[in-house]
């Protein structure tokens, strides 16, 4: 990502969840040594990103988001698979993540890519919904 997309990713945030990050936690990221934003553009316009920190040899993606009118088109297989490539390339041995039970079409993408799910966060969001714990081994 580059800085003058950040108002692009900030609107993004805000319209593809129901339970947004906010502004100041988006740009927090932009600003850590081990957090990394990857970007898909089309037309000049950011249609899709994910947020992972890099963690000594772990990969823990946080944030997924993709233009809503554009969904079910690849964006995030396309994102992630690019991220998880850049970690195994890297030596990176695992890559984690935490996603909604709710989220069927996100723990399908997932699985599709690898990830098993390895435990449960009960009540981990803030509207009180647990999280599976999903993992991938390199």
């Amino acid at each position: 990502m580059h800085a003058d997309q950040l108002p692009q990713v900030l609107d993004l945030e805000a319209r593809a969840f129901e339970h947004p990050w906010s502004p100041e936690l988006v740009a927090r990221e932009v600003e850590q040594d081990h957090s990394l934003i990857l970007v898909i553009a089309a037309e000049g316009r950011v249609v899709g990103f994910v947020i992972a920190w890099l963690i000594l040899d772990e990969l823990h993606i946080l944030n997924v988001a993709v233009d809503p009118a554009l969904r079910r088109r690849g964006i995030a297989r396309l994102l992630l698979s690019e991220l998880l490539d850049r970690a195994a390339g890297h030596g990176f041995s695992l890559a984690t993540l935490e996603v909604r039970v709710s989220n069927d079409p996100a723990i399908r993408l997932y699985r599709g890519l690898g990830f098993d799910t390895v435990g449960l966060r009960r009540r981990y969001y803030s509207d009180g919904e647990d999280a599976l714990i999903m993992q991938k081994e390199f």
